[in-house]
């Protein structure tokens, strides 16, 4: 075959080449299928937006850790903060011993947090940690045990989680039974409306499915939160529209509920915002993050309201490894760069020019390509059979991924119905970078179409 070169691409070998294919093989000799691989390729090295596989081929990731790496890979602030911390104390467990390094963390998230209100965060391992964590803490400051999610969403894979999460046939097949309190209402997906709506028709017909839902599916004196995630991760990029988040606040206002943000994929300046609800003026009561959050290393967090964050008693919260000093001084520099004004400017930009490819692609492909969504540089390109039908296509979806591996760029799916190809770039991805990516994506598709 003919290798794809250009300026950052470089293909050495087929993908995947016969070492990743050797350490792969021993992967799956070794580890239980269940823990799903999504590439074929094994990684030696990254930095910045580019990863090197073990045979040589340098690739463009558009994954970005699925929302993981905000700062790129091995950004040097948060190699040298990790590298030195090592050196002086690696683990203490903050059940044990406090460490300055958690105490700055909990500080500077309570200060970046929306909301003119004292605050606290508790620091976590997982994203799915802090959901757990969080719906815990505000079952217990009310009193009550019901817990409202969404269709589409995804909170993680705890015995909790997955109970909150929607996508059944991935992630809860065969796991069960579930947590029980869990009450799912519908999410106003304005791309699969039924016709002849228009977007503003369904979404007021799902404002006024808010009210019913509190009195068919659950009584708002019985529900503890109402757990959202401004952008849909995994359910596809569905972004919440500002005035159904807005009147989700309302209610939880009116009826003393606990809104709970879930920014674990979506915040860290992923929308262009340091926190994805913030595009629609809406201050949660507590919010979840993690991924980007330590630039790869593992921690989570849930910050919010004092008065929440202080009702369990001690020793009701906390784990062996939350809060990690090594994943504390990571954070630490994440945040000081992704707070930063001009960062956040950048990714709006990136968000606008990878939109733009995006666009082009799905004007080209109009029957393949249905839809192209999200917010900032958080965007997906959702794949069906054909633009009237809008049935969803996996075989297309799972090909495009492909066809853009083979060339070099590393993309994957989401959705509901696994039917779209999510884009979580690095932020700190150059313009370069996004257009030669985007050049392949563009080949990979027109490939597929045809």
């Amino acid at each position: 075959m003919a290798f794809y070169s250009a300026m950052v691409i470089k293909l050495e070998t087929e993908i995947p080449g016969p070492r990743s294919r050797e350490i792969v093989a021993r992967r799956e000799a070794a580890t239980p299928p269940g823990a799903a691989k999504l590439t074929p390729i094994a990684v030696a090295s990254a930095k910045g937006s580019v990863v090197v596989d073990v045979d040589g081929n340098h690739l463009i990731d558009l994954a970005g850790g699925i929302g993981v790496l905000a700062v790129g890979h091995c950004p040097q602030g948060v190699v040298d903060a990790v590298s030195e911390q090592a050196s002086r104390l690696i683990h203490m467990c903050a059940i044990v011993g406090t460490y300055e390094p958690l105490v700055e963390v909990a500080e500077r998230l309570n200060e970046l947090a929306p909301g003119d209100f004292s605050k606290k965060t508790l620091l976590t391992s997982t994203g799915a940690e802090a959901v757990e964590a969080a719906v815990g803490l505000a079952r217990y400051a009310t009193g009550r045990q019901g817990i409202v999610t969404f269709e589409g969403g995804y909170h993680g894979r705890t015995s909790l989680t997955m109970a909150m999460t929607s996508k059944f046939a991935l992630f809860k097949k065969g796991f069960g039974p579930f947590a029980p309190e869990v009450y799912r209402f519908p999410f106003p997906d304005v791309y699969r409306r039924p016709q002849p709506f228009s977007e503003d028709e369904w979404i007021d017909w799902h404002l006024e499915k808010l009210d019913e839902c509190f009195i068919s599916v659950v009584d708002p004196a019985h529900v503890a939160a109402v757990v959202v995630e401004p952008v849909q991760g995994e359910g596809g990029f569905r972004a919440a529209p500002d005035v159904w988040l807005r009147r989700l606040r309302e209610i939880c206002d009116e009826h003393g509920i606990v809104f709970i943000a879930d920014e674990v994929q979506c915040g860290m300046g992923r929308t262009g915002r340091l926190f994805a609800v913030e595009h629609a003026g809406v201050v949660p009561d507590l919010m979840t993050t993690a991924k980007s959050l330590a630039a790869g290393m593992p921690l989570g967090a849930v910050t919010g309201r004092a008065e929440i964050m202080d009702s369990a008693h001690p020793g009701g919260l906390g784990g062996t490894y939350a809060g990690n000093p090594l994943a504390c001084v990571a954070a630490l520099e994440a945040l000081d760069t992704i707070s930063r004004p001009e960062f956040l400017a950048r990714a709006r930009e990136l968000g606008i020019r990878l939109r733009t490819h995006l666009e082009k692609i799905r004007s080209e492909h109009p029957e393949l390509i249905g839809d192209v969504r999200g917010l900032g540089p958080m965007l997906a390109m959702e794949v069906v059979t054909d633009s009237e039908s809008r049935q969803p296509s996996m075989e297309a979806t799972a090909a495009i991924n492909a066809a853009t591996l083979e060339r070099g760029v590393i993309t994957i799916r989401a959705g509901l119905y696994s039917n779209c190809v999510r884009f979580l770039p690095p932020l700190d991805i150059s313009d370069a970078e996004i257009d030669e990516a985007m050049d392949v994506v563009s080949e990979s598709v027109r490939k597929v179409a045809s």
